[in-house]
């Protein structure tokens, strides 16, 4: 069951236990009352942070905030276009208007909507700079400003067999050669590497769940292979060089009625109702969840491709648990086992770790082989004295058990919602990207937002009614600072390392260090990275409902300036900026825009035709990448 609101200490006892651990100094009776109000800081600001010309180790010019219909990137930097939807992978194949597009050229070109991206140096196992694999993910397609003649509302309805084919080339996931002259990025169009995953390319399906009777088809009867791959949202990349695409969700792709199935509590539980936005039950009869039962239960997976190998099979890793992936962040502990970090983005879902069960040979790249196939699943319960634990998902263990519907180990990950429902872990405000600093070994945890917070659901580590700005977590692991760190614990410590908000809107909370600039807020954090010296680079998704642009800010998480956000780049309108990515030598820094123009009406009113602006073309999806104009480290 899920932790109902009377299990959960009132919030105002919370911060009062976190203020009395922390010594956390304030000022009045009256402050005390606002952080019971609106949140507790956490170790935020400390000694020398609070001042207020506290020095930024991001060493460039912030920029001002522009809401237009194009991209912009602080002064002595450019941001420039590397691969777009439409864009030609194989050799002989030229620019295509992708207004005409057909399913068949789209299977050969660069998918829509790009996320999680992914920089694979070449060759395998180096360090190189300026030649790699962009390996990015293609998370769905924004058909309002694809075709002709129709609004959000209209897709279901009106998309043509045609149409919905196109659709399934476009989403997936794209592997592109890429290499650096004279400071500009460009693709490699002949490269064998060159490759797309679509709703159509054959997976393979492996770990506990593989086999399972809720995983066999009429295309399928072993329950071990499967056709296409959906929502790809997040990932990570694992230390044998191997990409973790994200399945983020599958409910409204499927029509027919869930009643129909032997377990419509289960896919209520994921959010399935029938609704097939995008029209595929209509064509297609294995997404009719009534022809075909057990379909969607062969999606919203952690899916391992291999770059390298064009001609290698990707795997779907079951142990790792079915939810609404928004990361696979992968750390090699100090004792060799493999630790996977993910969230699972919707309202009040959870935070999991992924421990594996056999050790990474970092001399024998074959050890990470099917290492992911064994291993303990995890989920986390936040404690108000600032400790967090680790809940194993294990069956037999707690109530995973035959009596309460767990009869294998395959049902808890087939069913990791209800197990972590069962288990007692942490309702979460949409948790979301997860990513490791590479200098501290802390772990952050991006919560978006969550509209649906009420009063009486708060708990220590989500603590705003209507959390409509969002927050990061910092989690710490105990053992040591960076390669020290034991990420394999039963328990962290952890702490609010921000509350998202405009600092002078007081209904927000915000948290930012005092030093914080009109233009270097931000709110509904999504995804972040972390350069080589270990800074932070926060990617937002959903500024445009406040009135400003989605970007990229920079933002220290040690020493004075710990919490001051700094504005490097924003996106066009209607665009979210998502998946940051680093070279290994910090300097470029790669960014997803996603879905420009999607907030358009239709097809015939956009708001912006970005990149290309043509009177023809339309916009396009693509990765930019961001470069300091002296070739130095971005923001160094």
């Amino acid at each position: 069951m899920r932790n109902t609101p009377q299990d959960r200490p009132d919030i105002r006892t919370v911060i009062a236990e976190r203020v009395s651990r922390r010594g956390f100094l304030l000022g009045s009776g009256a402050a005390l009352g606002a952080v019971a109000a609106q949140g507790f800081v956490g170790s935020l600001f400390s000694g020398a942070a609070h001042a207020q010309d506290a020095a930024s180790s991001l060493m460039f010019s912030e920029l001002t905030r522009v809401f237009d219909d194009n991209h912009h990137v602080a002064d002595g930097y450019d941001a420039r276009v590397v691969v777009g939807w439409g864009d030609p992978m194989k050799a002989g194949d030229g620019p295509i208007d992708v207004g005409t597009m057909t399913a068949a050229q789209q299977a050969d070109r660069f998918g829509y909507n790009c996320d999680y991206v992914a920089y694979m140096p070449l060759p395998r196992g180096s360090q190189t700079s300026d030649h790699g694999l962009l390996c990015v993910n293609n998370e769905y397609v924004s058909a309002n400003v694809m075709f002709p003649g129709m609004t959000e509302d209209d897709v279901p309805t009106m998309l043509t067999a045609e149409q919905v084919a196109i659709c399934n080339m476009a989403i997936g996931h794209s592997v592109v050669e890429i290499k650096r002259v004279d400071g500009v990025w460009g693709v490699v169009q002949d490269s064998a590497m060159n490759r797309r995953f679509t709703l159509e390319t054959e997976f393979a399906i492996s770990g506990p769940v593989a086999g399972h009777d809720w995983m066999k088809t009429s295309y399928d009867p072993t329950g071990t292979k499967v056709r296409g791959t959906n929502y790809n949202c997040g990932g990570g990349v694992t230390p044998w060089g191997t990409v973790l695409t994200c399945e983020e969700g599958a409910s409204d792709t499927f029509g027919g009625d869930i009643a129909t199935t032997a377990f419509p509590e289960v896919l209520e539980r994921y959010g399935f109702d029938g609704s097939d936005y995008y029209a595929r039950a209509k064509f297609d009869p294995r997404f009719d969840i009534s022809k075909e039962p057990n379909e969607p239960n062969r999606f919203d997976w952690v899916v391992e491709i291999d770059p390298y190998d064009p001609t290698s099979t990707p795997v779907k890793r079951t142990a790792l648990g079915r939810m609404a992936h928004e990361a696979a962040t992968t750390v090699l502990n100090k004792d060799g086992r493999v630790v996977v970090y993910m969230g699972d983005d919707d309202y009040f879902e959870y935070v999991y770790r992924f421990v594996s069960e056999s050790i990474y040979d970092p001399a024998n790249p074959a050890s990470g082989k099917d290492l992911l196939d064994a291993g303990t699943l995890s989920v986390a319960v936040y404690n108000a004295d600032g400790t967090m634990n680790w809940l194993p998902m294990v069956q037999g263990t707690g109530p995973l058990t035959v009596e309460n519907g767990f009869a294998s180990q395959a049902d808890v990950l087939l069913k990791t919602r209800l197990a972590a429902d069962a288990l007692g872990a942490t309702p979460m405000d949409r948790p979301e990207d997860m990513e490791t600093n590479p200098v501290t070994g802390r772990v952050y945890a991006i919560m978006t937002k969550n509209k649906k917070m009420s009063a009486d659901k708060l708990n220590s580590v989500n603590t705003r009614p209507e959390n409509f700005w969002g927050h990061i977590v910092e989690m710490i692991p105990p053992g040591g600072v960076g390669a020290d760190a034991d990420h394999t614990a039963d328990s962290y410590t952890w702490d609010l390392f921000v509350l998202a908000g405009n600092p002078k809107d007081p209904a927000t909370g915000s948290t930012f260090h005092p030093a914080t600039t009109d233009n270097g807020w931000f709110v509904t954090p999504d995804n972040l990275t972390f350069d080589p010296k270990g800074r932070m680079f926060v990617a937002t998704d959903g500024a445009n409902d406040f009135d400003i642009p989605d970007g990229v800010y920079g933002v220290d998480t040690e020493g004075a300036a710990r919490g001051l956000p700094k504005l490097l780049f924003t996106c066009p309108m209607g665009a979210e900026a998502t998946g940051p990515c680093f070279t290994p030598d910090g300097t470029t820094l790669f960014v997803s825009v996603q879905h420009p123009a999607e907030d358009s009406a239709t097809l015939e009113d956009l708001t912006t035709r970005w990149p290309d602006f043509t009177g023809t073309n339309l916009p396009r999806p693509a990765v930019v990448a961001i470069t300091r104009q002296d070739g130095m480290e971005v923001a160094s």
